[in-house]
């Protein structure tokens, strides 16, 4: 058997059947390579989390022919703010800087849940994926030839042979236990709560975009708009429980310490969650590949952590596509993935998510001013603006990298960090 086979007798199995995990099992379905998808739980899960599609994410989405009906149901955002909680609008970005390089010039706002939604729709019809929920993954081996899952289903425990196990299933993940790669980086003290009300935020703050990024040495905010409701994001001390953070009282103070509402915010979803930045010290182990929160976490400030796992996803298949049609390496291909995806997370999104989060926070009342002051000039400068909006929309990352591009063709010159915008 050839080393990329892909058959009905060994399909790519994928682990994981969120946002990153159910993409790879459309790409798959798209280039016609059987795949079968475990996932946990009974059905999709609904995850209000990650809201944010970019340019480039956009552009990829155009391979699995979905891209369409998510503007059909998203939000628009062509424009966002970075504020101060003290001094108010520091600097807004008009994502519009960037028509002349995508069809897509604005972020999208978009529950991930719905994207799920969607890809389950179409894949429950498509012949060439199995859909296994209500399943567990417990451990794979691989030879030369192909891997073989352990698997609990509802009637027990079962084997099942493929050509590679692609582990999408977040940041416990069990495939990448199993194969004991490392998951360095660190664990923020703070937690993150993030809280979701049809309250028209932008009537209780006008002048607020759709996307606000707002700073406060004590507290501060990420305040973004999506179809179905304005979020409000805040850190919550380590020191307080879950149960008094997620309490009605203790969210009703913090909404109203954005904008006072009379009589309470009505609040649809509330979620607490720990923060992390983590990159595996791997994405490839022979025939086990690692996409999305599996690879790499990170802080949700900039929106890029889920954006980044779709490309992980779309690189991946592009490669496993080619090698099934005969062509490339297979270990040049399977290693280029592993290495390009994960620079990507190092150099881009762990650095800017990082850099946006202590921005945010900052105490030290010269560095908060300094920040400020390179923001406003940043903003005021339409090329120096563009440059930073084509890396935040991640089409820079794209250009310098590829998604799924063929090994032969060697990225530019590492990122230097000193370089990159402030």
């Amino acid at each position: 058997m050839a080393p990329s086979s892909i058959s009905t007798s060994r399909p790519v199995i994928i682990i994981g059947g969120g946002p990153v995990g159910m993409t790879a099992a459309a790409a798959l379905a798209r280039a016609d390579l059987p795949t079968v998808l475990i996932e946990t739980t009974p059905e999709p899960q609904p995850d209000w989390r990650a809201s944010t599609f970019h340019a480039a994410t956009m552009e990829l989405l155009e391979d699995i022919d979905i891209t369409g009906k998510m503007l059909a149901e998203g939000l628009r955002v062509p424009r966002y703010q970075f504020r101060d909680r003290r001094d108010g609008l520091i600097a807004e970005f008009d994502l519009g800087l960037l028509a002349a390089e995508t069809r897509y010039p604005f972020r999208l706002q978009l529950n991930q849940q719905r994207l799920v939604r969607f890809l389950y729709d179409r894949l429950v019809a498509d012949p060439a994926c199995e859909l296994r929920f209500a399943t567990r993954f417990e451990d794979v081996t691989q030879d030369a030839d192909g891997v073989r899952v352990r698997l609990t289903g509802p009637d027990g425990p079962y084997e099942l042979a493929g050509s590679y196990v692609i582990g999408a299933d977040g940041a416990s993940s069990a495939v990448r236990k199993s194969q004991e790669i490392g998951f360095d980086g660190v664990t923020y003290a703070e937690r993150f709560l993030i809280a979701s009300t049809p309250v028209d935020l932008s009537a209780q703050l006008p002048g607020i975009a759709e996307v606000n990024y707002v700073a406060d040495p004590q507290e501060w905010l990420f305040i973004l708009r999506t179809p179905d409701s304005w979020r409000v994001l805040w850190p919550v001390p380590p020191e307080i429980s879950t149960e008094d953070a997620l309490s009605d009282a203790a969210v009703q103070e913090h909404l109203n310490g954005v904008a006072p509402y009379p009589g309470g915010y009505p609040v649809v979803d509330r979620q607490l969650y720990s923060v992390h930045q983590r990159v595996a010290a791997t994405f490839r182990r022979g025939r086990v590949l690692l996409c999305g929160d599996a690879a790499h976490v990170n802080s949700p400030i900039g929106g890029v952590g889920l954006n980044s796992g779709i490309h992980d996803a779309i690189d991946l298949v592009r490669r496993l596509a080619r090698l099934r049609a005969g062509d490339g390496d297979h270990d040049r291909e399977l290693d280029t993935f592993a290495d390009r995806r994960r620079r990507v997370a190092i150099e881009y999104v762990q650095a800017d998510t990082d850099r946006n989060t202590k921005r945010l926070k900052e105490n030290d009342p010269e560095r908060r001013r300094a920040g400020q002051d390179e923001l406003r000039a940043l903003a005021a400068d339409p090329d120096a603006a563009r440059a930073w909006l084509r890396r935040v929309s991640l089409l820079e990352s794209v250009q310098r990298f590829g998604v799924g591009m063929s090994p032969d063709i060697d990225p530019s010159a590492p990122y230097q960090p000193e370089e990159a915008a402030p």
